[in-house]
């Protein structure tokens, strides 16, 4: 049996069994399949059938039966509509969407249920009010499209990412191994996919996958939609031509977003083309292992992100996140925005950081109310609230002014705080000074801004004097000392007398009510003025809600200048965060050059040391002649955190922040990789050692000259032999092929061989010192190899019984002397193989085993092969040869062995 809340329509036959509000609710579910309908019925939001069940188990409902229809029982689930948000963010948050149906007839005047129509969407990706939204982080709708070659294949992946809350739009495609690490910067919370294209999608994608049929993404449709939404003939002024699937994917954002908002988009002004060359990468694993927005544990701090966040709006929040996982390669960049900082920093007393910081703190979210302009549902308090801050902009202006002299970044800034005047103009004549939160409670335009509205508004409150004169006639009147005219909604108004007094009530009394001890009274007067001052309070408030909505009409050719004001201000309130962080944690302006190469000089960890007491700062050198450091020293000496203080200072650098350290300097750097730490994907079927493989390969087929790659014990999740000799051949890669520069901490003690071979290897260690069975970690970095691991040390520190600790001991000394007394000790895992004809005495091979075979007659003759000179032929005569030169020496080795 089909259910009720079935993605397709009902015949009309099967409708008609059901009842005629149950028919319009499913008429307008069938419109919105998959997604929950809150169906307004008075004060309430219902939900019905399966929404209903679905609701009340999400959202912890009652789940409740109502009547039947069609002969089975209506089930229902429902919200009151003044709560309705808390649900909305309740549901958006486990990645549901909700199509909101509303009245929009006359109960008055309807027969039979009232004409309803869904007049918006909440989806994950298409959120703008504020109560669903996180201050700090942008909620981005994205759209993927494949583009195919002729064969069929994939070439490319068109995306297209929008931030509806302040209408940022932004193109790129990628190569189809990039999704995963493009999809880990925008992190976007809903994904757009055509049908028969969601497994282009990496499994561990976040946000919520949502299917649209494929002409969504036709690319000519999507570049005309594009067009036409920024007024232009062509995109090539945007840097978007020839970017075909991006355009598709474009099109099928705009599209849903549009459909979702049910009107137009009109804060869309701008396109940004992204392209890889343009920001520094870091893949999915380096964004997490260097915990730049999330730890590890999937918490908010401490983080990078949560260290430099002292921004004053959360404006200036969601632009540092944006940087963080934004790094700009062109070092022009960084420097631009470190210039603006040090001008904050050096700023005389009267226009100092302080001021500035302070007077950020007073701005709204100009970004979001924008957006929500746009959308025709700001709210009174978002147009005072914008009103109040265009108010303080020509003060802030003329402080940043003061403070921007020969610094490009603050004079542009200060340019753009200029308030629209015609905005300012009209805000503060039409919003009240502290209007109500809703347009619905009254009491949001100001006095004097409309004579009609003044008009209904004094009717309305020049009640309170009428009926102070009516009770203290009517109490002369009648002779009831304690009679009371009152009014409530619900009765409207009314004169009360107490029982006791109820034999003085005059004949033209007419009662309305009776109370256990009062009654309520009436009278032609009172009626009178009842009927006019109700009427007034509603035409006041019809009045007020169409003043209210041509209001926001009026503003909308001020949605440009907002935006321009919005993007200063986030920029602004940014860089003054990141000049109080330099201020207060004695951070230093880092250099850069064209010369290949990082110098750190007594770098510290920025997180760590704002956790622990005291930090002991370490130099980092890396240059053309010093390409690898290999990194020994025991467990929490220090290694990984020195390895990622060392990434952290590079990508806080290429942001234009100041970094912690006493000297720093960078030349290029394109990609910063990162191998750290032990984690399973269990989910994906991957083993912990198959992840770490995948990270190593990531890095070994994409490194270049200009990458920074930190590898952390690689090597480790599988046997000694195993792991060491990955260890060696990766390492040996990274410094041959790759020739990256490369921080490699490893337990290998093999590896500290490596700088024999390559003049660009260094062996450095952190040190430790013994104490008794104990440890102390000294965490500074010294030249050299460390001289052993301390396992045991860091064993008893981590609270193993000591009892395992004493047995582990005995037999680590059982191990060493059995070493010791071995005749045969273990042979060198990389040395060339020694036969037995190639040593020049029994004597001097005494490291052989015995029975090491006699050089094969095989072999021999590949040796005296040169592969280049082989013709075809030659080449399938040569293995008829071998063959019989392996199987002669097979049949003599088995006439021996029988012998």
């Amino acid at each position: 049996m089909k259910t009720e809340s079935s993605a397709e329509a009902m015949p009309e036959q099967a409708l008609a069994k059901h009842t005629p509000y149950m028919q319009q609710y499913l008429r307008i579910k069938a419109d919105h399949p998959g997604t929950l309908l809150f169906f307004r019925m008075g004060d309430f939001y219902e939900l019905f059938f399966e929404d209903a069940e679905k609701a009340a188990r999400l959202l912890d409902l009652t789940l409740t039966q109502r009547g039947a229809s069609a002969g089975n029982p209506i089930k229902m689930a429902g919200v009151p509509h003044h709560a309705v948000e808390q649900y909305l963010a309740k549901l958006v948050k486990l990645g549901e969407s909700v199509a909101i149906c509303e009245q929009i007839g006359d109960p008055a005047t309807s027969k039979g249920p009232v004409e309803r129509k869904v007049v918006r969407i909440v989806t994950p990706g298409t959120l703008t009010d504020a109560a669903l939204l996180s201050d700090k982080s942008d909620a981005y709708l994205l759209a993927a499209c494949p583009a195919h070659n002729k064969r069929g294949v994939t070439t490319a992946i068109g995306l297209a990412w929008l931030n509806l809350a302040s209408g940022a739009l932004r193109l790129a495609e990628v190569a189809p191994g990039e999704v995963s690490a493009a999809l880990e910067r925008i992190r976007p919370a809903e994904i757009l996919v055509g049908d028969g294209t969601a497994e282009l999608m990496p499994s561990a994608a976040s946000g919520t996958l949502t299917r649209v049929p494929a002409w969504h993404f036709d690319v000519a449709s999507g570049a005309q939609r594009l067009c036409d939404q920024l007024n232009v003939a062509s995109l090539d002024g945007f840097g978007a031509e020839g970017l075909t699937s991006a355009c598709g994917a474009a099109g099928a954002v705009l599209l849903y977003a549009a459909s979702t908002q049910g009107q137009q988009l009109r804060h869309i002004r701008s396109l940004k083309v992204e392209t890889e060359s343009e920001y520094i990468g870091l893949d999915p694993a380096t964004r997490r292992n260097l915990e730049l927005t999330e730890t590890l544990r999937g918490g908010e701090s401490p983080t990078l992100c949560s260290l430099l966040d002292t921004c004053c709006s959360t404006m200036g929040s969601r632009l540092l996140r944006h940087w963080l996982h934004h790094p700009p390669r062109a070092s022009i960049v960084a420097q631009s925005r470190q210039q603006a900082i040090g001008a904050l920093l050096d700023a005389p007393t009267a226009t100092s950081l302080e001021l500035v910081r302070t007077a950020l703190r007073r701005i709204a979210d100009v970004e979001r109310i924008t957006g929500r302009l746009a959308l025709l549902s700001a709210r009174p308090r978002d147009l005072s609230s914008l009103r109040d801050t265009f108010g303080a902009l020509p003060a802030l202006r003329e402080l940043v002014t003061a403070m921007a002299a020969g610094t490009p970044a603050l004079e542009r800034i200060g340019a753009a705080l200029e308030p629209p005047a015609g905005c300012v103009d009209l805000l503060t004549r039409a919003i009240a000074e502290e209007p109500a939160a809703m347009v619905r409670d009254g009491g949001v335009i100001n006095r004097g801004y409309d004579s009609e509205l003044d008009e209904l508004r004094d009717i309305s409150e020049n009640c309170g004097q009428f009926l102070i004169d009516l009770e203290a006639r009517e109490r002369t009147r009648t002779g009831i000392g304690n009679l009371r005219v009152e009014y409530n909604k619900v009765h409207g108004f009314y004169i009360e007398v107490t029982r006791g007094q109820t034999d003085k009530v005059p004949d033209d009394y007419r009662r309305r009510q009776t109370l256990k001890n009062a009654e309520r009274y009436i009278t032609p007067e009172l009626k009178a003025f009842e009927d006019k001052a109700l009427s007034a309070q509603e035409r006041a408030l019809a009045r007020e809600r169409a003043l209210y909505d041509a209001l926001l009409q009026m503003l909308l050719p001020f949605i440009e200048d907002c935006q321009r004001v919005a993007a200063a201000l986030a920029e602004l309130d940014l860089l003054g965060a990141l000049a109080e962080r330099a201020q207060a944690l004695g951070w230093v302006a880092p250099e850069f050059s064209d010369e290949a190469g990082i110098e750190i000089e007594q770098g510290r960890h920025p997180v760590v040391e704002a956790q622990v007491e005291q930090f002991v700062a370490n130099d980092c050198c890396l240059s053309p002649d010093r390409k690898l450091l290999l990194i020994t020293g025991p467990n929490m000496g220090g290694k990984s955190t020195f390895m990622r203080q060392t990434a952290l200072i590079a990508l806080m650098a290429y942001i234009g922040c100041y970094v912690p350290a006493r000297r720093a300097r960078f030349g290029p750097i394109d990609r910063i990789f990162t191998r750290i730490g032990a984690a399973d994907d269990l989910a994906g079927g991957r083993s912990t050692f198959m992840v770490e493989m995948t990270e190593a390969a990531a890095i070994l087929n994409d490194a270049t000259e200009q990458s920074l790659v930190l590898m952390d014990e690689i090597g480790r999740g599988t046997s000694t032999f195993d792991g060491l000799a990955l260890a060696w051949a990766i390492a040996r890669h990274l410094l041959s092929s790759n020739r990256c520069y490369t921080l490699f901490a490893t337990h290998y003690f093999e590896l500290t061989q490596l700088p024999l071979e390559f003049a660009q290897a260094a062996n450095v260690h952190l040190s430790a010192v013994e104490h008794g069975h104990g440890i102390v970690f000294l965490h500074a970095v010294s030249e050299g190899p460390a001289s052993q691991s301390y396992g045991l040390q860091v064993a008893q520190l981590a609270g193993v019984p000591s009892s395992v600790i004493r047995a582990a001991r005995k037999h680590l000394a059982h191990l060493e002397q059995q070493s010791v007394a071995q005749s045969t000790p273990q042979l060198d895992l990389f040395a060339a193989p020694v036969y037995a004809e190639d040593a020049p005495d029994e004597a001097a091979n005494t490291h052989v085993a015995s029975d090491v075979p006699a050089p094969h007659p095989a072999l021999d003759r590949l040796r005296e092969i040169d592969p280049n000179e082989l013709r075809p032929r030659d080449a399938l005569d040569l293995i008829y040869e071998l063959h019989e030169l392996a199987s002669a020496a097979r049949e003599s080795r088995h006439e021996g062995q029988k012998g």
